[in-house]
């Protein structure tokens, strides 16, 4: 938690995939949003506030169509609006939360077919990415993912 807030204040560049994902909205809600008890069913299923709940169906080892807000870094970096991912996850977005995400500088910039969360990025930063889907399933040395890529190129010197 302390390392994904230290990207976000220092503009470092982070990419967080499924457990990733899931602790960057978590440390956002309690660090920014001011959600304090905000918690992950998985660790404490009794929180109060549970930012982070189990997925009604899981996403164990599925492959879905996701859909990407056209302004989105990721859109850019795909090239495109609509990709298939590939997942590894039990927990997502509390439903109950989805609004005040909405309200806020972390974007939420792609989803699936029934509207569910799938993947932030924090507007105003210069690569701060978590995705609920695992890019790094797919990417291999001949046919890099553009999303690792576009880490890759965001940890480099700048131009």
């Amino acid at each position: 938690m302390r390392a994904i807030r230290i990207a976000r204040e220092s503009r470092i560049p982070l990419l967080g995939t499924c457990g990733g994902f899931q602790h960057i909205v978590l440390e956002y809600a309690r660090s920014v949003l001011g959600f304090a008890g905000a918690d992950h069913e998985e660790t404490n299923p009794s929180a109060s506030q549970l930012f982070l709940s189990r997925l009604s169906c899981s996403l164990v080892g599925r492959t879905m169509n996701i859909a990407l807000k056209p302004d989105s870094l990721l859109a850019r970096l795909y090239g495109r609006t609509a990709v298939r991912e590939k997942y590894h996850c039990n927990f997502g977005v509390n439903s109950k939360y989805v609004d005040v995400l909405r309200s806020s500088a972390l974007r939420i910039v792609a989803s699936d077919h029934e509207g569910e969360v799938r993947a932030v990025e924090l507007a105003e930063h210069p690569f701060f990415v978590g995705t609920l889907f695992l890019p790094q399933h797919i990417s291999t040395a001949k046919d890099p993912h553009p999303l690792i890529c576009g880490f890759v190129r965001a940890c480099g010197p700048a131009d």
